[in-house]
């Protein structure tokens, strides 16, 4: 039994996941490379330094935002919009501008609650307004009255 199609897909999707095994291999050597520079500056100003008692950092999740990144891409959002949008768009745009996984149902949930978060933080200082529910229930969000936030 021959199937073409998967076969072929399959192959496609192999060599997705090749490629980005090697880009991760190349950025696993640069970051060696910047640690030793890193661990060589260190030993310059302090000769007698104990490297392997620095602690490591774990790094964030990657849908981990920093501070005001939200805040200034729903701000952006609602400026350039020319109607109301609801949470639900605006986490799915964020997503998408963020380059997150929007089937994943979890992520999708969490990024969901920073956004509502961050529109009533929003609301509470009078930069946005919410409107009655149109659509499915969601409040559709839109600036407030003569509220400027920028390009």
């Amino acid at each position: 039994m021959q199937s073409p199609n998967a076969v072929s897909a399959l192959k496609s999707k192999r060599g997705e996941i090749a490629g980005r095994v090697d880009a991760l291999q190349d950025q696993l050597r640069q970051a060696l490379i910047d640690l030793d520079h890193v661990d060589c500056t260190i030993l310059l100003f302090d000769p007698d330094a104990e490297l392997d008692e620095i602690k490591t950092k774990p790094m964030p999740p990657r849908h981990h935002a920093f501070k005001g990144q939200v805040t200034r891409s729903i701000l952006t959002m609602l400026r350039k919009s020319s109607a109301a949008l609801d949470g639900l768009t605006i986490t799915l745009r964020l997503m998408e501008e963020r380059e997150l996984n929007q089937s994943d149902k979890k992520l999708v949930k969490t990024i969901q609650k920073r956004v509502g978060a961050a529109l009533r933080n929003l609301r509470d200082r009078e930069l946005v307004a919410s409107n009655e529910p149109v659509k499915g229930g969601l409040l559709q969000w839109s600036l407030a009255q003569g509220v400027d936030v920028g390009s």
